[in-house]
Order: structure tokens, then C-alpha cells, then sequence
């Protein structure tokens, strides 16, 4: 099945807020896709100062929050402290990550859009 319309939108304005990065996307076969950004940077309190983050846009989107994210497995912070909440490990299309969890509860899909979530999680992997 192909990209439902919405999905392709998303993806197309993820190239365009991240422009200096490349945007992969595999589709997932049920109308959503699979997307890696990469570079990103996770912020000077992290050893590695260059991540991929992935996620999944379903085929229900923009009803459907885009959640959860994933970055870089072997991510860790420079002062030797845990990651801390909100952060586990798991296995995301084939590769060892750290989970981001950060739901909208209150998802609006007129203005929540798959980049302006991504920029929300990235502003707070930042701050942690």
C-alpha cells in the first residue's frame, strides 16, 4: 500500500525543518513509514554529540500521535549519570536504541504535526 496522503506531507515537511540532515524513509506497507533523521544533535550533556532519531508515522496520522522516538543506543551522558525517566533501552527496526517516551495527550492534528513533535522531543532530550 502506498503512502496515505498525509504520511507523504509529513515526510515532506521532515526534509524541509531538517534540511541539513537526511531524512530515510522505508514504508511500513499499511499507508504510514518508517523515518530515520540523521544528524541530529542531542545536546552537550550526551558523550555523543551526533544521533540518528527514528520513529513511525502511521497510516492513521495526523490522528494518531507519533510516539515513541528512538536515538542511538550506545547514548550516555558525559557526566556519567543515568539517562534518567522517560529513557530505556528496546530494539527499533533492527537496531539497539534508546526509547524517548513523550506522548501528546493532547494531540491536536491541525498543529501537531510529525516535525513539530520531533522538534518537542528534541528540545527536551536537550534539557534533561
Amino acid at each position: 500500500m502506498a503512502l496515505q496522503p498525509a504520511v507523504a506531507e509529513a515526510i515532506a515537511e521532515l526534509r524541509t525543518q531538517f534540511a541539513s540532515a537526511t531524512v530515510e524513509v522505508r514504508e511500513d506497507g499499511e499507508g504510514g513509514a518508517f523515518v530515520f533523521v540523521e544528524p541530529v544533535d542531542p545536546g552537550p550533556q550526551y558523550v555523543q554529540r551526533q544521533t540518528w532519531i527514528g520513529f513511525r508515522i502511521t497510516f492513521q496520522y495526523p490522528y494518531a500521535d507519533v510516539y515513541p522516538h528512538f536515538v542511538r543506543g550506545d547514548l550516555a551522558r558525559a557526566d556519567g549519570a543515568s539517562l534518567g525517566e522517560a529513557m530505556t533501552t528496546r530494539n527499533f527496526e533492527g537496531h539497539p536504541t534508546v526509547q524517548l517516551s513523550r506522548r501528546s495527550n493532547h494531540l491536536d492534528p491541525q498543529f501537531d504535526t510529525a516535525a513539530i513533535k520531533l522538534l518537542k522531543v528534541l528540545d527536551w532530550l536537550r534539557s534533561r
